[in-house]
């Protein structure tokens, strides 16, 4: 679809605001980032990313889940366990997070300068 003839597709309402809000949060992308590599267990995953909480891990795969970007996988072994994965929708993500990571290595030098330029400016305010 061309959104230079459709320009409301680019239009940022509530909903996509809230998808972003849900997809792009600190913890939701490090998850991501993880299982793109592989699948894992819980408990994996926490070691993976140590500073996480076990409620903001239970909260993040919870809500990646119910918007289909990865899929909790009961696997038949003694006990039980339960993997989760990367959905479809979800690896779709890896190669735009991989650019919006490129971006933000290239550009950091720039902002911070000009965070710095801001903060001297205002501190003599």
């Amino acid at each position: 679809m061309d959104y230079t003839t459709h320009p409301e597709l680019l239009e940022v309402q509530a909903p996509h605001r809230e998808l972003l809000d849900q997809v792009l949060d600190k913890w939701s992308l490090r998850v991501l980032d993880e299982l793109c590599g592989q699948p894992m267990r819980f408990n994996e995953l926490r070691r993976a990313i140590p500073a996480v909480g076990q409620k903001s891990l239970t909260t993040t795969l919870r809500r990646l889940e119910r918007n289909g970007m990865i899929e909790r996988v009961v696997l038949e072994t003694r006990p039980v366990a339960v993997e989760y994965r990367v959905a479809p929708i979800g690896d779709t993500l890896n190669i735009l997070v991989d650019g919006l990571l490129r971006w933000t290595t290239e550009v950091l030098p720039h902002v911070e300068q000009a965070r710095e330029r801001f903060d001297t400016a205002n501190d003599l305010l």
